[in-house]
């Protein structure tokens, strides 16, 4: 599609009520098993970040809210009504935005291991350091399963180029400040559609204490945690996580 000058790339499956799903900083995700469930049930419109998958970012691409108001573009282009928005890690914390700037075309609000808010306080490590961490301790805090995290010796080097592409894209969104608007819990009261956490229990970038935290923020939000899965539940649990969605929104 063509969005503000710009080529996004929007997978497009299944049928029913619209699900806008907004991937987080490891890509595109609309190809996974739990996608294709969804899509029975859904017509989902899964578009690729600007500056990942190999795409480029533009020069004024900077910050979370470039992506906000993009989407929003989206769903004015398409036309889309009565929308549940997901979005997952990165992807949450733009569904969030997105929300509080303007919820008219949505209908539920699902955020999953979403960063965006600051919990603690000042000195606090809310949020793990991805780009500090060795890959060996980044895999232990994302996954419950680490033999399901990627081997890097065994991954092609065009696909090496798309990760570390990735990589540079999520920090160009959301290095300063990390991970997190200092502005949106002051925001979040604007949320007034129904709003569900959907949470890996072994998350350790942003964990559980995290996630309810969060979730409380958010007048009438309600929480799933996912026992055996971490930072990606709906890879590690697809079957459970697709659960928590059609209770939530199905």
């Amino acid at each position: 599609m063509k969005l503000q000058g710009l080529d996004i790339d929007v997978v497009r499956k299944g049928s029913g009520q619209p699900l806008l799903l907004l991937h987080g900083g490891g890509g595109p995700i609309a190809q996974m098993p739990f996608a294709d469930r969804l899509a029975e049930k859904f017509e989902i419109f899964a578009p690729t970040h600007p500056g990942f998958n190999g795409s480029k970012i533009p020069k004024h691409f900077t910050r979370v809210d470039d992506l906000v108001f993009l989407y929003l573009d989206l769903l004015d282009e398409l036309d889309l009504t009565d929308v549940v928005l997901m979005g997952f890690s990165m992807g949450g914390w733009t569904a969030a935005e997105l929300a509080v700037s303007n919820s008219s075309k949505l209908s539920r609000l699902i955020l999953v291991d979403s960063v965006g808010v600051k919990v603690g306080g000042r000195e606090d490590r809310d949020i793990a350091d991805v780009f500090a961490l060795p890959g060996e301790k980044l895999a232990e805090i994302m996954f419950h399963d680490k033999t399901l995290a990627p081997d890097p010796a065994e991954v092609p080097d065009e696909q090496l180029q798309i990760v570390a592409g990735n990589r540079t894209a999520l920090g160009v969104y959301t290095w300063d400040p990390y991970m997190h608007n200092p502005k949106l819990p002051h925001r979040l009261h604007r949320i007034k559609i129904p709003t569900h956490f959907i949470w890996g229990a072994s998350d350790g970038l942003v964990t559980t204490d995290y996630g309810k935290k969060f979730c409380a923020m958010i007048n009438g939000a309600t929480m799933t945690i996912i026992e055996e899965a971490g930072h990606s539940p709906q890879l590690e649990q697809p079957d459970r996580f697709v659960d928590a969605v059609l209770d939530m929104a199905g």
